[in-house]
């Protein structure tokens, strides 16, 4: 079981002919997605490593039945891409780009929410059912097929998470990176949700990071829902206030945001915090125990 993509995903890429769209195309595709359309404007009727380019999604949607978008398309123009997939009427759509406008995020989000689409993202790493379907750029080799979920806001901590979690033999069910701009689809509330729906999935592994007070509200929300045990891990106990940390959300303003204060929330909630980057798949195991 898994959540939000399996092996029988049919996906399209919209913007294949970039060199990174291109290149991530390809190593979805050995990994055993099912790549079936990409999208380019002004390129449609090319193949490229023999897979279809299409003008439009609703025209790639209608010629392979394709029902998830994978978007690489540069900043200027995602926020577009987001809706043309909406406008289509995919299931899912997961947006790598980074450095997309908050302003054109704001409008897209906006009539997002109003679609049938979920997106994930924009600033991502992306989506990846291991054994089944990668979507993204992920390192699909340190996956492993298992029963933890792994939702994050980070890109590079999700990899160093699912490492420890495999080389403990820990496999994972699905892993989200739920990216971390201000302005984001699936929040950790959507995506817990899933995974405490999800018979297949045991437990759940969340990283965190400075600004804003998702993680609080997941705190909460888990401590009133969650029937599965969680662990998590926030990144940024030593960011100064009013300094942007690697990501455009990852910022205290105000007083806010604090990795302290999320991290005394979680685990007043119930949550098992791991004191170090270095010790997730430890905090993992003792929450398993619990």
């Amino acid at each position: 079981m898994a959540i939000l993509i399996d092996k029988n995903s049919k996906i399209l890429v919209q913007g294949i002919t970039g060199k990174s769209g291109l290149f991530h195309t390809q190593q979805c595709r050995d990994y055993g997605s099912q790549i079936v359309a990409g999208v380019t404007p002004g390129r449609g009727g090319i193949h490229v490593e023999g897979i279809p380019v299409f003008n439009t999604v609703a025209e790639a949607v209608h010629y392979t039945g394709a029902t998830v978008s994978m978007i690489f398309v540069p900043p200027a123009g995602a926020a577009d891409a987001i809706l043309e997939a909406c406008d289509a009427g995919l299931d899912l759509a997961v947006c790598i780009t980074e450095g997309i406008p908050v302003r054109d995020m704001v409008l897209a989000r906006a009539i997002q929410e109003r679609s049938k689409t979920l997106l994930v993202g924009p600033n991502c790493p992306g989506v990846i059912t291991p054994g089944q379907c990668k979507l993204g750029i992920m390192p699909g080799y340190i996956h492993k097929p298992g029963k933890i979920g792994v939702v994050s806001r980070s890109g590079t901590l999700t990899y160093e998470a699912v490492k420890q979690l495999s080389d403990m033999g820990l496999g994972q069910s699905t892993c989200v990176g739920i990216g971390g701009d201000p302005i984001i689809g699936m929040k950790f509330i959507d995506v817990l949700k899933k995974f405490n729906d999800d018979k297949d999935t045991e437990a759940v592994f969340m990283i965190g990071e400075i600004g804003g007070a998702a993680e609080e509200q997941a705190a909460e929300w888990i401590r009133d829902n969650m029937k599965k045990p969680v662990a998590a891990f926030i990144a940024g106990v030593t960011a100064p206030t009013g300094k942007r940390m690697g990501h455009a959300g990852a910022i205290i303003t105000g007083g806010k945001g604090k990795a302290e204060d999320k991290i005394k929330t979680l685990q007043e909630c119930g949550v098992v915090v791991s004191t170090s980057p270095t010790r997730m798949g430890e905090a993992m195991a003792t929450a398993l125990k619990k």
